[in-house]
């Protein structure tokens, strides 16, 4: 029987584990250090692709784990289909007043994704390798937004709000894949972080959750598990704040020990 990890961390990155405007995760090097001391595993979980992941892995030194990409509709490290192509064939199929309203990466050009993210070109090129899911911008009214969810929700496709974007895809969490990731790697303790609407699922989930302070954003309304401490917020923004509550955490873990 496989012995079970000590802890693994599940890590929305934009405006969590990497800086809102910089995209450094420098702040959290003494954590991340700390982490990969103790042998645990640490699960990046973005609406990133797998081009843009694997970079962010390879210098954080976690390509050893896999990674949840694309907002939840895909997990790095498993043989999967892609189904983008299916996903921007449906979109043409929204009646052509709300499709006007939705531009996606798909619809721009990489010079306009990185105008877009702030991201240098070649990291923009990278967000555009879509496999699974498809980001971009609302411009209609929010009643036209909930008809256009309704007209992509009777073709079998979701939409939800990240931290920038709108995201498109045909279904999956962070926390769908998350439950994924603990079957292969079963671990004694789990804690997820991140800062927009679609990390709940996963801070909900895991064992501790942690919303990370976001000042670029509306804070996420309070959760359930907030009353009992099982869900707690940062006071410091992305890395910063990262960084000081998971050395909270594992010094509150070494201490149960």
């Amino acid at each position: 029987m496989q012995e079970p990890l000590p802890l693994v961390v599940f890590s929305d990155l934009d405006g969590t584990l990497l800086d809102h405007d910089s995209y450094s995760w420098q702040a959290a090097v003494p954590a991340l250090n700390r982490l990969a001391d103790i042998g645990a595993g640490v699960v990046l979980a973005s609406s990133k692709t797998a081009s843009e992941i694997t970079v962010l892995q390879r210098e954080m030194g976690l390509l050893n784990w896999p990674a949840i990409v694309e907002n939840g509709a895909g997990l790095l490290g498993q043989s999967v289909t892609p189904t983008y192509p299916d996903l921007r064939a449906a979109l043409e199929r929204v009646p052509s007043g709300l499709r006007q309203m939705f531009r996606g990466f798909g619809d721009m050009s990489v010079k306009e994704i990185a105008e877009i993210t702030g991201l240098p070109q070649a990291d923009a090129a990278r967000a555009s390798e879509r496999m699974f899911s498809e980001p971009g911008l609302w411009s209609g009214t929010e009643t036209k937004r909930a008809e256009f969810e309704t007209a992509l929700a009777d073709l079998g496709v979701s939409a939800r709000y990240g931290g920038r974007f709108l995201t498109l895809s045909f279904g999956g969490t962070k926390a769908d894949q998350m439950a994924e990731v603990l079957s292969r790697y079963p671990a004694r303790h789990t804690v997820a972080l991140g800062d927009a609407p679609n990390d709940v699922e996963m801070l909900e989930a895991a064992e501790f959750g942690i919303i990370i302070a976001n000042p670029h954003r509306a804070a996420l309304p309070p959760l359930a598990a907030e009353r009992t401490g099982r869900i707690i917020r940062t006071k410091e923004a992305g890395p910063s704040g990262w960084n000081r509550a998971m050395m909270d955490l594992l010094d509150r873990l070494e201490t149960k020990a």
